[in-house]
């Protein structure tokens, strides 16, 4: 090689672009994580941080949200798989930068869920409570049942109403394929030790919400659900929930 070497490309530290970080009180005694779903950012829990930080009871939480890769501002890349793997490294990276003190909630909404369960298990011991709201809750067969995949076209093509550009990126498939269809989710749910908090709505036609029944009998010592009348985004008849949840774990924790 004469005078020339060959180095190694630097590896990318991957973390995600935090768009949001504030707690009323300068003595926060929890703080929550919000983890959006596909085919958006954390923009999607606008509404719901503005309720919860305008609540009096949740005045010592503090709120943070962060954009997943490949969304919003956060890093993207082809050389990016957008796994579970890409993924749950960003948001510890991302986490420890917080350098929290706290106690730590992570809310994940639709495939942010996935992500939060996926999280809890792989660092155990590192979240205090899970509030999953509209989780995905395939069995195996129902990913391996051809009449699923009406399901998934029907999600894509309400994603495609807003964004058709969104359907041709690697962050979006990758995302579906390797995340949304894993075929070992549902046994994740099954096993999980981490206390967690399903809120689901009943019209809700993505989550396979004929499985939660399952989960929460299989797995009743850290599972508990909520139901309302909504759909599946991130709307007030959910996010109005999650404050008796929060209140129950600042106590819990004071």
């Amino acid at each position: 090689m004469g005078i020339f070497k060959r180095f190694k490309p630097r590896e990318v530290q991957l973390e995600l672009k935090k768009v949001h970080d504030y707690c009323a009180s300068k003595t926060p005694v929890v703080t929550v994580v919000f983890v959006h779903g596909i085919a958006t950012d954390a923009s999607c829990f606008t509404n719901t941080i503005k309720y919860l930080e305008g609540t009096a009871s949740l005045k010592n939480v503090r709120f943070v949200a962060f954009d997943l890769l490949g969304s919003g501002k956060s890093y993207t890349s082809d050389d990016l798989n957008y796994d579970f793997h890409d993924q749950i490294t960003a948001l510890h990276n991302s986490i420890n930068n917080l350098h929290l003190d706290t106690p730590l909630v992570l809310v994940g909404h639709s495939m942010g869920a996935l992500i939060t369960i996926r999280y809890a298990d792989t660092y155990k011991k590192s979240c205090k409570h899970l509030i999953l709201v509209s989780p995905p809750v395939y069995r195996p067969e129902d990913i391996e049942n051809p009449k699923f995949m009406i399901g998934i076209k029907l999600f894509k093509d309400a994603v495609s109403i807003n964004n058709h550009k969104i359907l041709k990126e690697k962050s979006f498939n990758n995302s579906i394929d390797k995340i949304v269809l894993n075929k070992y989710n549902y046994g994740r749910f099954i096993n999980l030790k981490t206390h967690a908090t399903i809120i689901y709505g009943e019209m809700d036609r993505f989550i396979g919400a004929k499985n939660i029944p399952h989960i929460l009998k299989e797995n009743s010592k850290y599972l508990v659900a909520i139901k309302t009348a909504g759909r599946h985004g991130m709307s007030k008849d959910k996010y109005s929930k999650m404050v008796g949840v929060l209140e129950d774990i600042i106590n819990d924790v004071s």
